[in-house]
């Protein structure tokens, strides 16, 4: 039998561990904040002011990721189901949506000399970015994946070991940001698909969005509670909406900007 004295000690060796994937993960994002701010400031010695509000949405985008991944409400997800789905529409959905609006691959665009800009912008226009892009596939990646996460023992597994916990919150984001990526056009995008082709994709994508946040709440993943798989549930499936009411928003206002009559100034005509 261990005395309390051991138990102390192996609770406080696990909470020194689970500080460690919350470091690996927070770091890229600070990263991240530190060379768009940087950017801003570089570019524009050169051009006109970078939008603030561009700035602003990145900053928004950085913090709600961040507490996502580390500090009370991430040591609370261990714990609660509930926390646990906070998070992800924290970390997939709205961190996403304000770094994809904070246009930082225009930014790039502008802060980098000609040379690598050209560059850039050759591997952009490459087979892989195309496949990874295309609305399907990122569709795939981020709402398959978090069909496997909740109906499988791996959303269990991920709260055993350090490295799967890293990888999921890692995929959670990337799937995300590429998802929005693919549905809204924010910054220059080689690789362009139909408004029409995006809308179907996005309207089965919420689908399955919802559905899958029906079954978590009649179904709890192993280990959850009936409770905190419905409260879970209910804040994925009206959370997750109000997020995705953004993006078709932004969708539909492209599309009619893209599609509405224009005069040309040469001959007054309508186009």
């Amino acid at each position: 039998m261990h005395s309390p004295k051991h138990i102390h000690h192996h609770t406080y060796m696990e909470d020194v561990l689970w500080i460690v994937p919350q470091i690996i993960l927070v770091l890229p994002f600070l990263i991240g904040l530190i060379v768009y701010i940087l950017a801003v400031f570089l570019s524009n010695r050169k051009y006109r002011q970078w939008p603030v509000y561009r700035t602003i949405f990145w900053v928004l985008g950085i913090a709600f990721a961040t507490i996502a991944v580390a500090g009370p409400l991430a040591e609370r997800a261990h714990e609660d189901f509930t926390v646990h789905m906070l998070g992800h529409l924290f970390l997939g959905m709205l961190s996403p949506l304000l770094m994809v609006l904070a246009a930082p691959m225009t930014l790039i665009m502008r802060f980098l000399n000609v040379s690598l800009a050209r560059r850039l912008s050759r591997l952009l226009k490459t087979v892989p970015f195309r496949i990874i892009s295309d609305p399907i596939f990122a569709s795939l990646l981020n709402i398959g994946g978090l069909w496997i996460l909740y109906t499988t023992d791996l959303y269990t597994a991920m709260h055993e070991s350090i490295i799967l916990h890293v990888f999921i919150h890692v995929h959670v984001f990337l799937a995300g940001y590429l998802f929005t990526v693919s549905m809204i056009y924010i910054d220059p995008t080689p690789h362009r698909t139909s408004y029409v082709y995006r809308s179907i994709v996005l309207v089965l994508a919420l689908a399955a969005h919802g559905i899958l946040s029906k079954y978590i709440y009649a179904n709890p993943p192993i280990g959850v509670s009936p409770t905190e798989a419905q409260m879970g549930g209910m804040l994925m499936y009206y959370g997750g909406d109000a997020i995705d009411i953004i993006i078709i928003f932004i969708l539909c206002l492209q599309w009619y900007k893209a599609s509405r009559p224009r005069i040309s100034l040469a001959t007054g005509e309508l186009k």
